[in-house]
């Protein structure tokens, strides 16, 4: 489990236009704040 401060581990997951994208990809430009969401039960029944 992940506490506020710690550093993201890396992960690789696809985007809503069916591309996967790497943390290592974003991480290169210093300047770039990224934001990972997502819904549980989006495209799910109930």
């Amino acid at each position: 489990m992940l506490k506020t401060g710690d550093a993201a581990p890396a992960f690789r997951v696809t985007g809503h236009d069916g591309k996967e994208v790497a943390l290592a990809d974003l991480a290169k430009d210093a300047k770039k704040t990224v934001v990972l969401w997502f819904y549980p039960k989006a495209d799910t029944p109930g």
